[in-house]
């Protein structure tokens, strides 16, 4: 045991002074224990499903970090182990506090009702929302939020959550992305903890499930939440479902689910129109304490119609004005898209892409070209394949010349694991998004 803490406590002091480790990442480390090293794997237990999720996304980072620090490969493995409270006088008991019980239910502490702004693309929906947490259950049941990426589905349904927390702490809520729901079910089946698994989601006040069209196609999956519904629903819980499209137009869905699903309340959120554009700027602005006109944010708001391209814009403006100007003017805004029409009718070569994808997952270019396996270079390597042959249009042949590969076929491959991923994973896919528009901005 003594070993095992000696170890972690080394490792973090190591991990501490890699550049990739940000003060956020390294706090939530922190919280972690090590269970167990072994020859090939590494096992930290984590205290809550919010800290789990988190360091999930960066297991990439973690295997890699092990490795630089113990010289092999190894491989990161999560286990979630709630501390037990101990039995206490009521005077001394031990009170979570109002972050640890979102964390714990899945939540993210940055979503909240009071920064949902509501205009006619949403207020049906935010009014649904109001109703069911005064009538949890009873109100529309299931809710089913659906529309296009960045409309406010997940932000306005963990909302409803946090409100429900914070009305009543004992209240069971959770909030599991699609793709969780069919993690976890496959690991209680391999590990044979599918009791666990059904004692988990089926005694819940709140479920929401994000993204709920990941369920689709996948037989069991499908069989376990129809059960996992009917559960909730029958003892008076309340279903929040999200998906990009409602459920009649849900390819290989059961009918049984699809005909659950259509029994609620069905609500089609549009994307933000400009009265909405411009409160998302006003919110943001406030949260991150920048100062900026209000004919600035009507320009912003004019030029740009995604509502995450908003947040990306406000960002880079202050950059601008950062120890130059007080706020963000209407000359820096015109400015600024000036600029970037400009940029528009400017050539992208090769080597624009590998310093765009360099910069935006922070390695170095040699390190793209070079023959390391790491994830944390494999994948921006597959990246720039894919843009320099989707978006240049390069020859899969010069696309492997260019990035010092053997042959052509490795290009292919990369191109469709792209592609996949975007089809699987939203947030992967506004992550190419977001380095496709930088580089493409009439894209």
């Amino acid at each position: 045991m003594v070993f095992i803490e000696g170890f972690w406590e080394a490792f973090l002091k190591h991990a501490e002074k890699n550049p990739q480790v940000s003060a956020v990442f390294l706090s939530i480390l922190k919280q972690v224990k090590i269970k167990e090293v072994a020859e090939e794997k590494i096992v930290l237990s984590c205290e809550n499903i919010g800290v789990y999720n988190f360091l999930q996304k960066k297991t990439n980072i973690l295997d890699f970090l092990f490795k630089e620090y113990t010289k092999k490969p190894v491989k990161t493995v999560f286990v979630v182990e709630e501390k037990r409270k101990k039995k206490e006088p009521p005077l001394f008991s031990y009170q979570p506090s109002k972050e640890e019980v979102f964390l714990k239910s899945g939540l993210n502490l940055k979503y909240s009702f009071d920064n949902f702004a509501v205009s006619s693309t949403n207020q049906v929906a935010y009014a649904a929302a109001q109703a069911i947490v005064n009538d949890l259950g009873k109100a529309y049941n299931p809710l089913f939020l659906y529309g296009g990426v960045g409309v406010g589905k997940t932000h306005l349904a963990q909302a409803i959550a946090r409100k429900v927390l914070e009305k009543d702490e004992q209240k069971k809520v959770l909030f599991c992305p699609g793709d969780n729901f069919t993690n976890e079910l496959v690991e209680a089946i391999k590990d044979k903890t599918t009791s666990r698994f059904r004692k988990k989601y089926r005694r819940l006040d709140l479920l929401i499930v994000d993204d709920i069209q990941f369920i689709a196609g996948k037989i069991h999956i499908q069989e376990e939440f129809f059960h996992t519904f009917n559960s909730i629903i029958t003892s008076g819980g309340q279903i929040i479902l999200t998906s990009d499209r409602p459920p009649y137009e849900i390819k290989n869905l059961q009918d049984r689910l699809r005909s659950r699903f259509s029994g609620g309340l069905m609500v089609d959120i549009q994307p933000p129109d400009f009265e909405l554009r411009c409160a998302i700027l006003l919110i943001k602005a406030k949260e991150r304490k920048i100062e900026i006109d209000m004919e600035a944010i009507k320009v912003i708001a004019e030029e740009i119609t995604d509502s995450r391209a908003l947040e990306g814009a406000l960002i880079s403006l202050y950059a601008k004005i950062l120890g130059k100007k007080e706020k963000i003017d209407l000359e820096t805004v015109e400015q600024f898209f000036l600029e970037k029409k400009q940029n528009q009718t400017k050539k992208i070569n090769p080597n624009d892409v590998v310093r765009a994808i360099c910069s935006f997952y922070n390695i170095k270019q040699s390190h793209l070209k070079s023959d390391r396996r790491i994830s944390n270079y494999a994948l921006p390597r597959q990246i720039t394949m894919f843009i320099l042959r989707q978006y240049l249009k390069m020859k899969y042949e010069e696309v492997a010349f260019f990035l010092k590969r053997k042959d052509h076929t490795t290009v292919i491959h990369a191109v469709k694991k792209i592609e996949g991923l975007m089809m699987k994973n939203p947030n992967f896919k506004n992550e190419i998004i977001n380095i496709i528009q930088n580089l493409f901005p009439s894209a």
